[in-house]
């Protein structure tokens, strides 16, 4: 599979590389980063002739918009550069700045606002930080349970969102800012009501059409291809089993995986072996056989990881690799496979 075969970003006129590269992990999601390591990534994928950068104000709070930013600005901006509204950064005491989720932080505490004005807001604090004139994609993130806490806060949250996060994004696409408004989501029920509710280029859903769980196949990617959206997959390794394989520790949705999860991913590694695939190769490619798919958009931590993600989506996968899957019910069999 061509990496840099460009794809069209549903009724957009955005075309995006099949492979992106996500920007969480970059500003230490698991461990630090260092500057010049997250740079040297960003370079490297730009120079591979990767066109699709994914970034977030959540990320590092603030740091991984600042990070691509600086890779990103001095280039022809002939790449296609997704951000998220939801959240605004005011400054911070040092001391009260949570470092939990990222270990490299600005001191900046988040905002949640998925208002009119608290997204333009957020916005323009984006522009600010990445110092580019423009932002390709802008997906309103988080509004799903998972995110949330609760369904109350979650039915809360994405009435304010549609009511104002959707009309401010709406507009701004209508003006030219922008080229496509988004959803990036953690499960399929917003997306599903998002795409009932509103006009969205694409969705940006991590975890939930995978190697391993197929569960946008039935009903929501039918929808998008009706209504001519694209779906761009984040965390294609579901945080971390589909790229480890099944060993002890092996984490699946953010969690230590179960028993049964473990299980099923071994019997997809022995299918792989058998067929000499690495498993990370399949993970990758597997997403981008549904037409509807425009990108796997997977993080790195440095240059290396992305050199070796270009050369798992290019590694030749037999077809009978796909078929034996489906002979042992670990993918469904009406699911498409890449070619």
């Amino acid at each position: 599979m061509d990496p840099l075969q460009k794809r069209r970003l549903g009724t957009s006129r955005l075309d995006v590389t099949p492979l992106g590269l996500g920007g969480a992990p970059l500003v230490g999601l698991k461990a630090p980063v260092p500057e010049m390591q997250a740079r040297d990534a960003i370079e490297a994928a730009y120079a591979a002739g990767l066109r699709l950068f994914d970034t977030s104000p959540f990320y590092g709070i603030g740091l991984s918009e600042h990070r691509f930013g600086a890779a990103l600005r001095e280039k022809p901006h002939d790449f296609v550069l997704s951000t998220k509204v939801g959240r605004y950064l005011l400054p911070e005491a040092p001391e009260k700045v949570d470092h939990r989720l990222f270990h490299g932080t600005l001191n900046m505490r988040l905002v949640v606002d998925y208002s009119y004005d608290g997204v333009m807001r957020a916005v323009d604090q984006s522009l600010q930080r990445l110092g580019i004139e423009r932002i390709d994609v802008l997906h309103i993130h988080d509004i799903d349970i998972w995110s949330q806490g609760s369904r109350e806060a979650y039915e809360k949250r994405f009435a304010e969102a549609m009511d104002g996060a959707y009309r401010a994004l709406h507009r701004l696409r209508a003006e030219g800012t922008i080229g496509a408004v988004g959803l990036g989501v953690n499960e399929i029920e917003p997306c599903l009501r998002a795409a009932a509710a509103g006009d969205f280029d694409c969705f940006m859903l991590a975890g939930r059409y995978t190697l391993l769980t197929q569960e946008a196949l039935d009903e929501l990617l039918p929808l998008m291809t009706r209504k001519g959206m694209s779906m761009l997959i984040a965390a294609p390794y579901n945080s971390g089993i589909l790229a480890t394989g099944a060993v002890p520790g092996a984490r699946y949705n953010y969690l230590p995986a179960s028993a049964e999860i473990r299980e099923r991913v071994a019997r997809i590694e022995a299918t792989a072996k058998r067929h000499a695939v690495p498993l990370q190769a399949a993970a990758l490619q597997f997403p981008l056989g549904h037409p509807s798919v425009a990108a796997v958009v997977p993080g790195a931590i440095n240059s290396r990881e992305v050199e070796q993600n270009i050369a798992l989506l290019r590694h030749a996968i037999p077809a009978d690799f796909w078929a034996e899957l489906k002979e042992q019910k670990l993918l469904s069999a009406h699911c498409p496979v890449p070619a």
